[in-house]
């Protein structure tokens, strides 16, 4: 899963390489089924919704709200979280942040009002706030910038292989399940969604480690070499107070490029089984196999960009390419929204783009925050940025029960997904070309 070659030079007998695999295979697999379960019990409502908007007399605008408030609790208590868990400890922070969100998903099936289902999205959000961006900083305590991009991607792959599993999954529960001891199909779904994230809340308790030295796994050689490697990139990085990092305007610049990236990145994960519905496929099952297309092809393009992008240790252009693709993808969605084969060719090349630039993004601020600095720059450019988790679906509802049509909120969604591209080409390389 690793094979670049550091700047620091091994110790005797010991394979970089070899080391760095070995973490990769001991934390990736755990990590990448957290998340994929997270983003699973985040978005899973875009299919609840082809059942339970009809059950709860939900408009568009009252669905893309609810989707988003999600956010709301996500941004008040995000900083705070990675702030306890960076003092004390991943596994035990991150085990508690699973178990919650995962039981809380479970309980939203027992909504029967819009306003509970407010409600549930707000303490959704809270529950999670923090994983994202704890996985993040955990990742700076293992592994050097230059070998983080292609991590970070792979820990990110959750995001599209959550879409190729949960999709037919999603689907399937719907059709199959509805009416089963009284409750529909979306009520089963939350249920039997929710449950695995508890699960993976005891796993991560049980083996993950807060740090190198903790790993009994490696060997001695290995830890300090490890350990030696991040520790020295760890000294130029800037170790900032919590005011400085929120006065620092390259971190505000991140907030904006991230913020710009979501609106595209929870658009289409909150819309997408809409607007396959939209091309006139009615089956819930066949919209869950449809909305695999986009995501398996993701996984590719996710994958093959980032290992361009450590390997050339180029970041700037790595991103804005991937945000033309998810531009120019959601503008072709417009032309062909009525056109099964051709809207979901168009949906998966703006879900490539939009998926590949999320990962890579995260190379930026870790590049040149450390310690406390990152904990807070990371939990804060996640939380400002995730608003446009509340605003893009949102928006996406408003402006379809305003305009009868799709149309104008995927035009939204490509002009974030330019501006987000271009703001990246706007930083310097020596900041983030590592």
């Amino acid at each position: 899963m690793e094979t670049l070659v550091s700047t620091v030079l091994p110790a005797a007998g010991v394979s970089e390489d070899a080391a760095y695999r070995k973490v990769a295979w001991r934390l990736m697999p755990l990590l990448l089924f957290c998340y994929l379960v997270s983003y699973l019990d985040r978005v899973n409502v875009g299919f609840a919704k082809l059942q339970m908007a009809g059950d709860l007399g939900l408009s568009d605008a009252a669905y893309g709200l609810g989707a988003g408030i999600f956010f709301f609790g996500y941004f008040i208590f995000e900083v705070p979280s990675n702030l306890i868990l960076h003092r004390i400890g991943a596994r035990v922070w991150i085990a508690r942040i699973m178990v919650t969100w995962g039981a809380v998903s479970a309980l939203t099936m027992f909504v029967t009002t819009p306003t509970a289902f407010y409600a549930m999205r707000f303490v959704l959000g809270a529950a999670e706030a923090g994983f994202f961006p704890g996985v993040i900083l955990y990742l700076t305590y293992w592994y050097p910038a230059h070998r983080r991009g292609r991590i970070t991607t792979v820990f990110m792959t959750a995001v599209a292989l959550s879409g190729v599993v949960g999709g037919p999954i999603s689907g399937y529960i719907l059709k199959a399940f509805d009416g089963i001891n009284g409750w529909h199909g979306w009520q089963w779904l939350y249920l039997l969604e929710g449950l695995p994230s508890i699960v993976a809340g005891l796993l991560v308790y049980a083996l993950l480690d807060d740090r190198i030295a903790l790993a009994k796994w490696l060997s001695d050689e290995e830890r300090a070499l490890l350990e030696r490697n991040v520790n020295a990139e760890d000294a130029v990085k800037s170790h900032l107070s919590l005011g400085a990092v929120l006065a620092n305007p390259r971190v505000w610049l991140m907030c904006a490029i991230y913020f710009s990236f979501v609106i595209g990145l929870y658009g289409v994960g909150f819309w997408l089984p809409t607007l396959i519905h939209a091309t006139g496929v009615a089956d819930p099952l066949t919209i869950g196999l449809l909305s695999t297309v986009p995501y398996a092809l993701a996984v590719v393009a996710m994958i093959a960009i980032a290992r361009s992008s450590d390997r050339l240790r180029e970041r700037r252009w790595h991103l804005a390419v991937p945000g033309a693709m998810g531009t120019v993808g959601l503008v072709l969605a417009v032309g062909w929204a009525h056109q099964t084969g051709l809207a979901i060719a168009a949906l998966t090349l703006a879900t490539m783009g939009i998926l590949t630039a999320i990962p890579l993004f995260w190379s930026l601020p870790t590049a040149f925050l450390g310690g406390t600095a990152a904990a807070a720059g990371i939990a804060m450019i996640n939380s400002v940025g995730n608003l446009a988790g509340f605003l893009g679906p949102y928006l996406m509802g408003l402006l379809k029960q305003l305009t009868a049509s799709n149309d104008a909120g995927l035009y939204m969604m490509a002009g974030c997904m330019a501006l987000g591209g271009l703001l990246a080409l706007s930083l310097p390389k020596a900041l983030v070309n590592r």
